[in-house]
Parts: C-alpha cells; sequence; structure tokens
C-alpha cells in the first residue's frame, strides 16, 4: 500500500515547483491532491502532469475571497482535507534601500498572510491527527544580502510552524515547516534579476553548499511526503532543513 492512499491533500502554489513536484509525489502515493495557482494555463498544465490524482482551483492565497472559495469546492467535494502544504511564496531579491512599498506588500501578503489564511480557511476540514506543512527557507536564519524582506517572511512562517502547533495540540493535528536552500525552481526567473545574473547568483550559492550543488523540487517533495505521512507521526513544530548542509557548517 502506498503511503497516502485514501487521503486528500491540498497544495497552494502547486502549479510549478517544489509544489508542482510534491503534488506528484503525493498523487503517486495514492493521494488525491487539489492544487492552486494564479494562472489558469499553468495551473491546467500542472493538473495534466499530475495525473488522474489531480484537480487544480484557481486562485491567490493572498487574497482571502479566494480562499474561501478554496475552502467551499473542498469541503463539497470531499468533505475534509487531512494534509494542507502551505506552500505558495515569491521573492524579489531587493538591497533595502531599493525595496518599494509594493514589493514589500507583496511578499508578506503571499508567503505570510497567504500561508496563515490558507491553514485558517482549511482548518475546519482538517479532522484530528491531520498534517500541517508550512514553506519556510534558510533564508528565515541567514542573513543572506538583498534578502531583507523575504527573509523576514520567511522567518514568520517558521514562527507560525511552532505557535500553530501549540494551537492544535489538542486536536492532534501535526505542523511542521520544510526550510529549503538554494532550489533550482522557476522562482529564479522572478527575482528581477538578468539571465547572466541568475547564472552568477547560482554560481555563488553553490559555493556555499557542502554537498557542491543546487537542490531539485524533488528533494523537497520527499521530505513532504515524510512529514505527511504516518512515518513522522510523533514529529511537530520542527523545521525540517533540506539545504545539502549551507547553513549547517
Amino acid at each position: 500500500m502506498t503511503k497516502l492512499t485514501g487521503k486528500i491533500a491540498v497544495i497552494t502554489g502547486g502549479n510549478s515547483g517544489m509544489g508542482l513536484a510534491t503534488a506528484r509525489l503525493f498523487a503517486k502515493e495514492g493521494a488525491k491532491v487539489i492544487i492552486t495557482g494564479r494562472r489558469q494555463k499553468e495551473l491546467d498544465e500542472a493538473v495534466e502532469s499530475i495525473g488522474a490524482n489531480g484537480e487544480g482551483v484557481l486562485g491567490d492565497v493572498a487574497k482571502l475571497s479566494d480562499l474561501d472559495k478554496l475552502h467551499d469546492h473542498v469541503k463539497a467535494k470531499y468533505g475534509r482535507v487531512d494534509i494542507i502544504f502551505s506552500n505558495a511564496g515569491v521573492g524579489t531579491l531587493s538591497p533595502v534601500d531599493q525595496v518599494t512599498e509594493e514589493q514589500f506588500d507583496e511578499t508578506f501578503d503571499i508567503n505570510v498572510k497567504g500561508t496563515f489564511f490558507a491553514v485558517q480557511k482549511l482548518l475546519p476540514l482538517v479532522p484530528d491527527g491531520g498534517s500541517i506543512i508550512l514553506n519556510a527557507s534558510i533564508a528565515s536564519t541567514k542573513g543572506m544580502e538583498a534578502f531583507s524582506v523575504y527573509s523576514a517572511t520567511k522567518a514568520a512562517v517558521r514562527s507560525l510552524a511552532r505557535t500553530l502547533t501549540s494551537d492544535l495540540k489538542a486536536r492532534r493535528i501535526r505542523v511542521n515547516a520544510i526550510s529549503p536552500g538554494p532550489i533550482d525552481t522557476p522562482i529564479f526567473g522572478k527575482t528581477g534579476l538578468t539571465e547572466e545574473q541568475i547564472e552568477g547568483f547560482k554560481s555563488g550559492i553553490t559555493s556555499q553548499v557542502p554537498l557542491g550543488r543546487i537542490g531539485l523540487s524533488d528533494e523537497i517533495a520527499k521530505p513532504a511526503l515524510f512529514l505527511a505521512s504516518d512515518d513522522s507521526s510523533y514529529i511537530s513544530g520542527i523545521e525540517l532543513t533540506v539545504d545539502g548542509g549551507m547553513a549547517q557548517v
């Protein structure tokens, strides 16, 4: 029997990168997977790549009305959510003196507000003993240049894993954070850097990783599967760092 047979999972931002890789693995392991995304074309393509166990709901996690629609859809069709992977996130690299109010608001709205309210809105559908996974980052603890706003949002996400664990302990709902290091995902193309700058950034980051390379989205999906399944039945409130050793040495 596969590890998630009969489970219902919701993955925000599941139309690309780490979210999509996790959705594919969850579906392969027997879960029905509902992903969200802000662009219909990308969402449809992602659902097709997931296969028969995949389903998409168009929406922006920063908009509570969209999260209400997600809740209503899942409730009407499935009645419950066993696993939430609150994964949607954005990041723009900007020196502190160049950060705009628009950049600040968008990053906090998606990474923090979206993470929190995705959990809050879906929580009534989570049975006792369910699993909630938050996508944080090693940027929450490393003082990386031009990462001030993004890093602050991920520190907030890491904190939420602790506080939600306490809030939900009576229901035995496990809440954990995954903190990726540098992972090769489409988010690099959304940082505001040129292709040349992106390659330079990747090269510089790689030199700081003891394993000598940037990680793959599948290498986040596998730890997410661990935290979603009964393999981690006595684990809650942790930060599972997946970074090739970058923040560890």
